[in-house]
């Protein structure tokens, strides 16, 4: 099992990023995917998620309205476009996968992670 994430990098306050996660080694049209975040000091928080056939996706309130996550099951990736970025958006990322997930927004009840991409955000 691997989830590749990819797509970090050093941006600009106002700028735009989009994340992957490339899943292998399991069914991935049967999971639910989420992303996470960790900042520097900080406990890993909840980002977005969308459910395994992705009818419904959820949000933090801190990226609403700026963030969209999307997937494509035929490529077994999962997206995060993230547009107007701030500096408080600086943390690593990461990507997880829940069976038939429908609590998405839970950290401890995901069965795979992917090994997290750093975003930098500067002012």
């Amino acid at each position: 099992v691997q989830l590749q994430a990819s797509g970090g990098g050093l941006v600009r306050a106002g700028d735009s990023l989009r994340l992957s996660c490339a899943a292998s080694g399991f069914t991935f049209s049967s999971y639910g995917m989420g992303w996470f975040r960790q900042a520097p000091g900080k406990e890993r928080e909840f980002v977005a998620s969308i459910s395994w056939r992705g009818g419904r996706t959820d949000y933090a309130d801190s990226v609403k309205g700026r963030f969209t996550i999307s997937r494509d099951n035929a490529k077994n990736t999962v997206y995060l476009q993230m547009n107007s970025l701030k500096p408080e958006d600086t943390a690593v990322y990461y990507c997880g996968a829940k069976v038939y997930g429908v609590n998405l927004l839970d950290a401890s009840t995901y069965q795979y992670w992917g090994q997290g991409t750093l975003v930098t955000v500067s002012s």
